[in-house]
């Protein structure tokens, strides 16, 4: 359920009720049974997904021309090659 701010005109008496959105809106203050008027804030709102972000249109940088920083941490993969292992020939056949 939502929960709505209300304001009194006449007393300044704020607070909040949670309501149902089928709910009659407040009219009275409890109070000093003055006008009542909602008060209406600015909603947190979060962007998820892409398309939203500054980022998300730029293509990937390639990995010999990117920043200085990276070509230290790319460096040290390329040393450590995976062992080949080498075939022997395959022993003459006595005919």
């Amino acid at each position: 359920m939502p929960t709505y701010s209300y304001r009194c005109t006449e007393c300044d008496n704020a607070f909040d009720v949670k309501q149902s959105f089928s709910d009659a809106t407040l009219t009275e203050c409890p109070v000093c049974g003055g006008a009542l008027r909602k008060v209406f804030s600015p909603v947190g709102v979060t962007f998820n997904g892409g398309g939203f972000y500054r980022t998300d249109s730029r293509s990937t940088p390639k990995a010999e021309g990117s920043s200085g920083s990276s070509s230290s941490s790319s460096s040290t993969p390329a040393k450590a090659e995976p062992k080949k292992t080498e075939s022997k020939p395959a022993a003459p056949s006595a005919s």
